[in-house]
């Protein structure tokens, strides 16, 4: 491994913990406002990455991804939710599912904005050619932004799928009757090893695709550029 491509691992590193933490926080924060203090009560709405960095999930999981080629996928420890605190369960679920996903997709749609407004000031064909210094600084910081808008896009689509424990699964078990709300309860044991067999297996290989594709699109040329370039 040459010293870029640590360099590649630390920052697609520091791009992926802030992703999953607040989309935990997101969690924990609508839960809050919908009467749960379980959260607060256990430190868990802070944005200090200790207080939900799982040595697996947070570490282990995404370096290992990365250094294999990968996308630094990863999940934090999950925020504790009480739904009986919720004046409706189900519906309370809801708003908190979709709290993760929609953060995601908001610090998205935020560093793609400033990524575009830096473009507009700093030329990007001489950033990528330039052997600078400031060169090496300016390729970091697009390839630092771009991985940030990849995970956090990787993020929001892959927790929308419906298989517990993802974020999807709760918001398809509100629309469900009763008899599909039990059903979807009882893979709660399995999801997570259901959830791992489809990443492992490349079951989501074709999501990551799209999602690559969609990426080229939002970030344009020059962006992509620079990213290449790195």
């Amino acid at each position: 491994m040459t010293l870029d491509d640590i360099l590649r691992v630390l920052l697609s590193f520091v791009a992926a913990v802030p992703a999953i933490v607040l989309h935990e926080v997101a969690h924990g924060l609508v839960a809050f406002r919908l009467g749960d203090p379980t959260a607060r009560s256990m430190g868990r709405l802070t944005l200090n990455p200790l207080a939900h960095i799982d040595p697996i999930g947070t570490i282990l999981v995404p370096l290992v991804l990365v250094v294999l080629g990968g996308p630094a996928f990863g999940w934090a420890k999950p925020v504790p939710i009480n739904p009986r605190y919720f004046r409706n369960p189900f519906q309370g679920m809801l708003y908190v599912a979709l709290a993760g996903p929609s953060t995601n997709i908001v610090l998205a749609a935020a560093t793609i904005l400033i990524g575009r407004l830096l473009l507009l000031v700093i030329p990007a064909w001489e950033v990528a050619i330039s052997a600078t210094f400031l060169g090496t600084l300016g390729r970091s910081l697009f390839y630092l932004l771009g991985i940030f808008v990849l995970i956090n896009l990787f993020l929001a689509v892959l927790n929308m799928i419906p298989v517990p424990p993802l974020d999807g699964s709760r918001v398809l078990t509100y629309f469900l009757p009763p008899g599909g709300r039990r059903f979807m309860l009882s893979l709660e044991r399995y999801g997570l090893l259901i959830v791992a067999a489809l990443i492992f297996l490349n079951g989501l290989e074709w999501l990551f695709d799209l999602i690559v594709r969609a990426l080229e699109v939002l970030l344009g040329q020059q962006w992509i550029l620079l990213v290449l370039s790195f």
